[in-house]
């Protein structure tokens, strides 16, 4: 059960959940990944101590936490090169064989669940919920493929060289780890970079468990600028697999649209949840918090709702009843040692930066004639005694974001939604296709006819009705519309798809160049 408080007593840090506590159960796990006073890269089959580490402070609570020993551009090609020699070999080591190694990965992970959950919570502020989640997600969803391989991989071969993948700090566990030991699977080698944000140890210990399983694992650190010429453009990688914002993700596209390299880059979009002839709206207050997991940090959160004008105060009424409940705080404090971790909504966003950047953008939006529906206090959250608060942002609803706004087009990736009004269906698709592609929408309205026909117009990879939709596991697939994602889609067999080479002429399910095919 969640802790609550009770009593005026100051929350303290449960003990045995410090950021030390898990740097040194990581040290006595992994000695060869990590030192006393940072974490190594892996390339070569060797943990280095190349590159430079630079200081590091947890959202949490803004203490001093490992940094991301960042490698210079030749090493970084280096360390490509060496990944292709690695790549040669694996391809041809036998499915049962690199199966067992996948699922003698999975059971180390397994048993060293809580400690990856641990180093996420400090790393980039998850709740312990959320955390443990997104580790489970990802071991369940490899065995998955682990059980399944054979069909997926029948007449395909490895691609030529090994898989370079590059992605946002928000998932390391099951969106990275899951894609890597996924390709691994399919019989290629893989490089990761490490998000510069955060989640840098997570990672090092995953990539740890792996490489001791004789998994071909590549590990660096560094700049975008610094590393892209390897690790995208370098002729050895065969594949590029992108997670992040668009304005990254579209100077990746033209690289790999110029090499003619085999790509998968998931993009930013905003999406929507309309509401158009609505009237179950019990069932929008029950879907309300969920939709503030980890403060929308999430590439599948909904920020906008597009609204009916004459349903917009039954909306309310639905709708900011449980925004008020949203629980925000430290995600370690407890009253008491023996409290079970809080159970929280969200704790800080990613970095004070963010929080920063997201305050600002609110405060211009409202001077510029947004609306403020709903602002929650710090002051109401639960935080220990005199600890640092600059990451965090309590929920904020605003009404009718001006043109001029970030808040208007763009994704905020912050607990921080927007309401626009409607009164015609032109106007609401017009609105839910406001960021020219998205990868996930809700349309809720009590016709199905009306869904089926407004579903189609709607630029989303998926559309839920009346309930969200998010990036699946297993055997679902996923991609995005428009400028929200480039490159073959993935999710099920398509993931194996994207990192395989079958038939000559074969054109994979995606958004390319010359051409979209959807599955």
């Amino acid at each position: 059960m969640a802790s609550t408080p009770t009593t005026n007593r100051p929350l303290i840090l449960k003990p045995g959940t410090s950021w030390n506590d898990a740097w040194q159960r990581s040290l006595s796990v992994a000695p060869e990944a990590f030192r006393d006073d940072r974490v190594l890269n892996l390339f070569g089959g060797a943990w280095q101590p190349d590159g430079r580490a630079l200081p590091a402070t947890t959202p949490v609570d803004g203490s001093p936490i490992a940094g991301a020993p960042r490698l210079d551009r030749d090493t970084a090609h280096q360390a490509v090169r060496a990944s292709l020699d690695q790549h040669r070999a694996w391809r041809h080591v036998p499915l049962p064989e690199r199966r067992a190694r996948i699922a003698a990965t999975l059971d180390a992970l397994t048993e060293h669940r809580d400690l990856l959950a641990l180093l996420l919570v400090w790393e980039i502020g998850k709740p312990w919920r959320l955390a443990r989640a997104d580790v489970d997600r990802a071991i369940d969803g490899v065995r998955w493929y682990v059980d399944g391989i054979e069909p997926m991989v029948d007449g395909r071969t490895p691609l030529d060289g090994p898989v370079s993948n590059i992605a946002s700090w928000n998932y390391p566990m099951s969106v990275l780890v899951h894609a890597m030991l996924v390709q691994a699977l399919a019989g290629n080698a893989v490089i990761a970079k490490t998000p510069t944000d955060g989640g840098v140890a997570c990672l090092t210990l995953a990539s740890a468990l792996a490489a001791r399983e004789g998994i071909p694992v590549t590990l660096v650190s560094g700049s975008g600028g610094e590393l892209s010429q390897a690790l995208v453009r370098a002729p050895e990688i065969g594949c590029v697999s992108f997670v992040g914002g668009r304005d990254t993700g579209a100077a990746v596209a033209t690289a790999v649209a110029d090499l003619g390299k085999r790509h998968v880059l998931e993009q930013e979009g905003l999406n929507t949840w309309g509401i158009w002839n609505f009237s179950d709206w019990e069932a929008l207050t029950a879907v309300v918090p969920k939709l503030f997991d980890y403060g929308k940090q999430r590439c599948t959160a909904y920020p906008r709702f597009v609204v009916q004008r004459a349903l917009f105060d039954e909306f309310l009424a639905a709708y900011l009843p449980p925004v008020r409940t949203i629980r925000v705080g430290h995600p370690l404090a407890v009253e008491n040692p023996d409290d079970a971790l809080p159970e929280l909504d969200f704790g800080p966003v990613i970095n004070a930066a963010k929080a920063k950047e997201l305050t600002d953008h609110v405060g211009e939006a409202v001077d510029r004639g947004a609306v403020p529906l709903h602002r929650g206090r710090l002051s109401d959250a639960r935080f220990l005694p005199g600890q640092d608060t600059s990451a965090y942002v309590q929920p904020v609803t605003l009404l009718n974001p001006p043109p001029a706004s970030p808040l208007h087009h763009a994704e905020p990736f912050g607990p921080v939604d927007t309401i626009v009004l409607v009164d015609t269906e032109a106007e609401l698709l017009a609105a839910m296709n406001a960021s020219n592609g998205a990868l996930v929408a809700t349309l809720a309205t009590d016709d199905r006819a009306t869904y089926d026909r407004l579903a189609p117009q709607i630029r989303a990879f998926k559309v839920g009705h009346g309930k969200p939709r998010s990036r699946g596991d297993r055997d679902e697939l996923f991609g995005g519309f428009g400028a929200s994602w480039r490159g073959a889609f993935v999710g099920g067999e398509l993931l194996v798809r994207a990192v395989t080479q079958g038939p000559a002429g074969e054109r994979l399910p995606g958004n390319f160049p010359d051409y979209q095919l959807l599955p």
